[in-house]
């Protein structure tokens, strides 16, 4: 059994704002269950809610060094699905709304890092690896290798960093490394990168090994295209990275259970997803008529997302006799665009321009097709979810869409595959691969049998969470 420290700037569901905070619950649970000792460390904001803090217990107080600043420093801890987490308190750096965004970031994440290190001695648990999850997490590996290197109780401490999104570095102002990060001139080789800071180039070139969320992402960032700047230190690097495709929550998202669906349903019972598309078209004010496919966008509205090519296709999508259902917010020209396309389509369209997870839950549960048609997606958990919720998916054939999302096709022994796909990034390609998924879905028996199976399709941690451990009995 290897004892692994998560580090990182989020988790589900005490304070999260996307991918990252699934993966920093669900995966160190699964561990949990494969037999590892998987404990979670994140910064106690002030997102967190009262219900969380009534059950946290306070383990240790302290004062973190950082450059030639000495802060107060308190860990606080609950158990949760079978984890430990911690929390790191500090009002002055995590007592403010929102997570992310504030002018001091680097400084924020640098005393979190310096604050987990620091911890580990007062809290009675030394891991054997220690998991940093993004550049937030990042130095949590650099000091591991300078600041703390001559600390014989952490001394035989081993790295893993994980990427989740490259283009999210942590890049900050060259002059930080002293006075921001307590750093001294030394590491400035491991620290810049272009003239600036960069804290995902450092973990990069610091870790024993360096994961990322899906097998294709792990090649695709190597290379210019998709390397945000970064491709040639992770083709230096490439001995110790790997891609390691995330799972979903089972038990989180789970049709026969979820407390926000009409009807919970599951692979057997057929007519209970149709009871769901019924009530969601009431809800939303949309026409009850079942012959009609319904298609659902459940995304932050950015171009990246592939919301640029829906928009492009959105005219000759609706030409195909379809209602159309988009949820999420973003870049305010996409939010305007679906609210006019709403305006102009009130039979066919309804754009939900917020963030609601019990709605998403309903949209899974109700829609026929789903589609996700990003430029770029590391991994993905919405094709997923989808997925489990018997509505087939239609995603770009990259990242970790490419690595969860087998295309469709039928052969003498039946069906295989569970969804659509196209390779090129156009309005035209999007067009073709959801005019084929439709060719299928107007065919009932095909449908239901496609739906079956890929309601059946495992997207569990189990599978991950296996590889991890090979991961840390090898690191």
């Amino acid at each position: 059994m290897k004892k692994v420290l998560f580090v990182g700037a989020e988790a589900v569901p005490f304070a999260a704002t996307g991918g990252l905070g699934d993966v920093m619950a669900s995966l160190p649970a699964a561990l949990c269950a494969v037999g590892e000792d998987a404990r979670v460390i994140l910064p106690l904001y002030r997102a967190v809610g009262a219900e969380w803090r009534a059950q946290m217990q306070e383990v240790a107080v302290f004062e973190v060094t950082l450059a030639w600043r000495r802060q107060y420093c308190g860990i606080r801890s609950l158990q949760k699905d079978g984890v430990t987490y911690y929390f790191v308190d500090n009002e002055y750096y995590f007592g403010r709304e929102g997570l992310y965004g504030h002018f001091d970031d680097a400084e924020r994440y640098a005393f979190f890092c310096m604050a987990v290190l620091t911890a580990l001695p007062r809290i009675g648990f030394i891991p054997d690896v220690l998991h940093a999850h993004d550049w937030q997490a990042a130095l949590a590996v650099v000091y591991l290798r300078t600041l703390f290197a001559k600390n014989v109780a952490l001394s035989g401490i081993r790295s893993v960093f994980t990427i989740h999104n490259i283009a999210y570095q942590g890049r900050f102002s060259g002059d930080i490394l002293g006075d921001v990060l307590g750093l001294d001139g030394s590491e400035r080789s491991r620290m810049d990168f272009g003239g600036v800071i960069n804290l995902m180039k450092a973990a990069i070139v610091t870790a024993d090994r360096v994961t990322t969320v899906s097998p294709r992402y792990a090649e695709e960032i190597c290379t210019p295209a998709f390397g945000e700047g970064l491709d040639a230190i992770l083709r230096e690097n490439a001995y110790k990275l790997e891609g390691i495709v995330n799972g979903i929550d089972y038990v989180r998202y789970d049709p026969a259970k979820d407390p926000a669906l009409s009807r919970n349903f599951t692979a057997r019972s057929k007519g209970r997803k149709a009871e769901n598309k019924t009530a969601l078209q009431r809800e939303l004010g949309l026409p009850v008529d079942h012959e009609v496919p319904l298609l659902c966008v459940i995304s932050r509205l950015a171009a990246h997302k592939g919301l640029d090519l829906v928009a492009e296709a959105a005219k000759a999508l609706l030409e195909e006799n379809v209602q159309l259902v988009v949820l999420g917010c973003g870049e305010p020209r996409f939010e305007s665009f679906f609210r006019h396309l709403e305006a102009e389509h009130p039979q066919r369209v309804r754009s939900c321009i917020c963030y609601d997870r019990a709605l998403a839950s309903r949209m899974y549960a109700a829609c026929d097709l789903f589609l996700m048609p990003s430029a770029s997606e590391p991994c993905g958990l919405s094709q997923m979810i989808a997925s489990r919720y018997g509505a087939i998916p239609v995603v770009h054939a990259v990242g970790g869409l490419f690595d969860t999302i087998k295309p469709y096709a039928e052969g003498t022994d039946g069906i295989t595959g569970g969804g659509f796909l196209f390779e090129e990034y156009s309005a035209a390609a999007l067009l073709d691969a959801v005019r084929a998924a439709l060719a299928l879905w107007r065919d009932p028996e095909k449908r239901e049998t496609l739906r079956s199976k890929i309601m059946r399709t495992d997207f569990s941690w189990g599978r991950s969470a296996a590889i991890y451990h090979r991961l840390y009995a090898l690191v």
